[in-house]
């Protein structure tokens, strides 16, 4: 029998090929989360909303992450991974053909017909029921990377997974730059009548996968129960919540996701709002760089203009742009992420991770100028493993309850639905850098669980596999 390895199980089966088709889903949720965080700003000046109520699109959207989670934890339980995946492709089409008649609803709204309200609330509809299906694709792909090999390298193979939610992340931003930032020839704002393009083409793309998924090899593995409390004692018969490194995992997710939701969504509000006034000379070598461009001119137009106060700033346009950027970071850190989890035990690098982000944090809230807007931009870095390394400490040795497990929490979601509300709050009340306070007590909580999780789960790291000793 072979050596089990990344991508080869205990029997001998190898499964490089599976990584790789579920990966891809990871790109793609990580494409729509990178178009709703920078959605925001958009909402903000075509309907007149403050930070706090333009904050209304993060709840809807991690409002579908709650309401699913269990459902699509049930449906996974009774059509093993395969069928939860295509179920969640389906609904993810839904609800981007949704955003053909929310358009309509607020071309309606420009000429008096309806208010507002009704046409955002209209958008908010297909941001919840993309989220929807969305819940049952990371609950069943994110726990599934975690058998399709050694356990003792699932942190890794989630990280890499992961990896390519990085990509779509850094994709989606380009995008919605693109849509719902894009002017006509007068310098007027055409988003609102291009903002459904991208989201038809997520659902014609979606669709195919769900025919690619149906004929692929998508075996239901299950996942070793392996967890033990005194070194002999199985734990499948307990309760999920009677285990503190699981029941705390849900506790540092919620926490994570808001303050992930909170930097993402108010990125373009802190770009064109608390960041020092842009050289001149910048804006000339960016206009130069544009007029040799060729294809990539009208990409490069329109990153800086002159603010309310008549101060050269960075437009929605590059503030979009830089968001891509900062999802580049993200990416990176994924990508060093998982070389660093396959040598270091998964909660010490957590805890690490989670005390420079506090750091970054404190300094963003100080407004150290330059220095503070680099900081945002670590942060994304140091940001990138948590949420697949907190699924993965949570999930560990749960057996035959992982998919119940997964689905909680993929259900701690709803944390981004809640704290970036309180983070508009006090942007509205103060500024942005100010509001950073809020994510960086989430960190604390997240540093706690790493650097205590081994004496939450009695093993001391992951990487020991099946031999870990409990203390």
């Amino acid at each position: 029998m072979k050596k089990a390895s990344m991508f080869r199980t205990a029997d001998g089966s190898t499964y490089a090929l599976t990584f790789a088709l579920v990966s891809s889903l990871f790109l793609l949720w990580g494409f729509c989360n990178g178009m709703i965080d920078v959605m925001d700003k958009h909402f903000q000046e075509e309907l007149g909303l403050s930070k706090s109520q333009s904050a209304w699109v993060q709840f809807a959207h991690y409002l579908g992450y709650f309401l699913m989670a269990l459902p699509a934890g049930w449906v996974a339980k009774k059509l093993g991974y395969k069928g939860g995946i295509i179920a969640g492709l389906v609904v993810v089409a839904l609800g981007g053909f949704w955003f053909i008649p929310a358009s309509q609803i607020q071309a309606l709204s420009h000429t008096g017909q309806v208010s507002p309200a009704i046409a955002f609330t209209g958008f908010l509809l297909g941001v919840c029921a993309i989220a929807a299906g969305l819940t049952f694709l990371e609950t069943v792909a994110n726990p599934y990377t975690t058998v399709l090999g050694d356990p003792r390298f699932a942190a890794t193979r989630i990280n890499l997974a992961q990896s390519c939610n990085g990509v779509g992340w850094i994709l989606g931003p380009i995008v919605g730059s693109m849509y719902f930032y894009s002017k006509d020839a007068a310098g007027a704002s055409t988003g609102s009548q291009t903002l459904y393009i991208p989201y038809v083409g997520v659902a014609i793309v979606v669709l195919v996968l769900a025919v690619i998924f149906y004929f692929a090899n998508v075996p239901d593995i299950k996942n070793e129960d392996d967890y033990e409390l005194d070194g002999t004692q199985k734990v499948s018969t307990l309760s999920l919540w009677s285990r503190p490194h699981f029941a705390l995992a849900v506790a540092a997710q919620f926490l994570y996701v808001a303050a992930q939701a909170g930097i993402f969504s108010f990125f373009i509000n802190y770009m064109t709002a608390d960041v020092p006034a842009i050289p001149a000379s910048w804006d000339a070598a960016m206009t130069s760089l544009a007029n040799h461009a060729g294809i990539l001119q009208n990409w490069l137009k329109g990153w800086f203009e002159l603010n309310k106060e008549g101060v050269l700033s960075i437009s929605n346009k590059g503030a979009a742009n830089l968001a891509s950027l900062a999802f580049g970071c993200f990416l990176l850190g994924r990508i060093t992420g998982a070389g660093l989890l396959k040598r270091f035990s998964a909660h010490k690098v957590l805890g690490l991770y989670a005390v420079m982000n506090i750091l970054m944090t404190l300094l963003v809230f100080c407004k150290l100028q330059w220095i503070s807007v680099a900081c945002v931009f670590l942060s994304y870095f140091f940001m990138s493993i948590m949420f697949p390394t907190i699924f993965a400490l949570g999930i560990f040795g749960m057996g035959d309850q992982t998919k119940r497990a997964s689905a909680y929490l993929v259900m701690a979601i709803m944390g981004g639905a809640v704290l970036p509300k309180l983070m508009g709050y006090v942007a509205d009340k103060y500024d942005m850098s100010r509001s950073f306070i809020v994510p960086l007590a989430c960190f604390v909580f997240i540093a706690f669980y790493g650097f205590y999780w081994s004496k939450l789960s009695h093993v001391e790291s992951m990487l020991i596999g099946k031999e870990a000793k409990s203390h």
